[in-house]
């Protein structure tokens, strides 16, 4: 139908030319953005900042931190000052949470003992990233043969109960925060040597990386430059579940009595002594025991809130 016959069906009818306008295009406002372009990691700090439950666990986490590092400093009694003559004390203005067996403040052990877990959980965390990320992102990019035998070498570390890791280690050096550590990190990083080992699978047949390769880049720099930062998300995420994790090893194997020795303290070593005067005195184990249980909830909601707000899928 030619343009001429189109006009005079129009005109026929109820529908005259009139009637309509001629719009046109107006190239400025169609290559203007409809919103601002942003990043991947902005969009996901932005979604994290929507979620109160997650920026909520991270102002306590902070305010935590915040309390083990100076509290300590400006309280009047010291964490390891006793006083036998009032000793199993309830909580007073003068000792907010009471003092234990020996007559020591619990207020201000309880502060000093989060500087011990907290430490065990941050550098066990991070002693498992490093080894857990190049593990992994080697395995994952050589694969074959390497990849073989540095799978079965993190399946038989698997195996391995790290109750008896911690034993072993504990016989040669001691029991201490030193060997405690030791033993933690052993086998901790497994986990996410797999997962990175997975996601660098992926990634090694991207159209980048092959064009890294054809310009002859360096295999160490392929991994350290390109395939171990797209899978930071991940990384992030796992390492911020896994500080719970250490922190609540480090309690249990506290409690148990194979971990912090005096005169230092941690959270679980508090615990092991309050349950042993949890019938007269439960305030030598409530405090303790919430402090602990405080921490690693707002870890796990943390993680949680990251998960979200890196999570690709969800992405909008």
């Amino acid at each position: 139908m030619t343009e001429q016959s189109a006009f005079k069906t129009l005109t026929s009818g109820d529908i005259s030319a009139d009637q309509f306008v001629r719009v046109g295009v107006n190239e400025q406002l169609s290559e203007q953005l409809q919103r601002p372009s942003i990043s991947y990691w902005q969009d996901g700090l932005r979604r994290l900042k929507k979620n109160r439950v997650a920026m909520l666990s991270l102002g306590l986490l902070v305010f935590i931190i915040l309390m083990c590092i100076f509290a300590p400093l400006i309280y009047p009694h010291s964490f390891d000052e006793q006083n036998i003559a009032i000793t199993n004390q309830g909580p007073t203005w003068q000792h907010i949470f009471g003092l234990d067996d020996l007559g020591r403040d619990i207020f201000a052990r309880i502060w000093i003992g989060g500087r011990v877990s907290l430490a065990i959980g941050v550098v066990g965390a991070l002693v498992s990233l490093l080894i857990g990320v190049l593990y992994g992102g080697i395995s994952g990019y050589f694969g074959g043969l390497v990849d073989d035998i540095m799978m079965r070498i993190v399946e038989i570390l698997v195996g391995i109960p790290y109750m008896v890791v911690v034993i072993i280690v504990s016989v040669f050096l001691g029991k201490g925060m030193t060997s405690l550590l030791l033993a933690l990190c052993m086998t901790s990083w497994t986990g996410l040597a797999r997962l990175v080992r997975g996601q660098v699978l992926q990634l090694k047949e991207s159209e980048y990386v092959m064009a890294a390769k054809v310009l002859g880049t360096p295999s160490y720099k392929i991994i350290t430059r390109h395939l171990i930062p797209n899978t930071m998300s991940l990384i992030i995420i796992n390492t911020t579940f896994s500080i719970p994790g250490f922190i609540f090893s480090e309690a249990f194997l506290s409690f148990l009595g194979m971990g912090i020795q005096p005169p230092l303290t941690s959270w679980g070593a508090m615990a092991s002594l309050g349950q042993q005067q949890m019938a007269y005195y439960p305030h030598e184990l409530i405090f303790p025991a919430l402090a602990l249980s405080i921490t690693m909830l707002a870890f796990n909601l943390l993680g949680d809130g990251l998960r979200d707000a890196f999570d690709p899928k969800l992405r909008q």
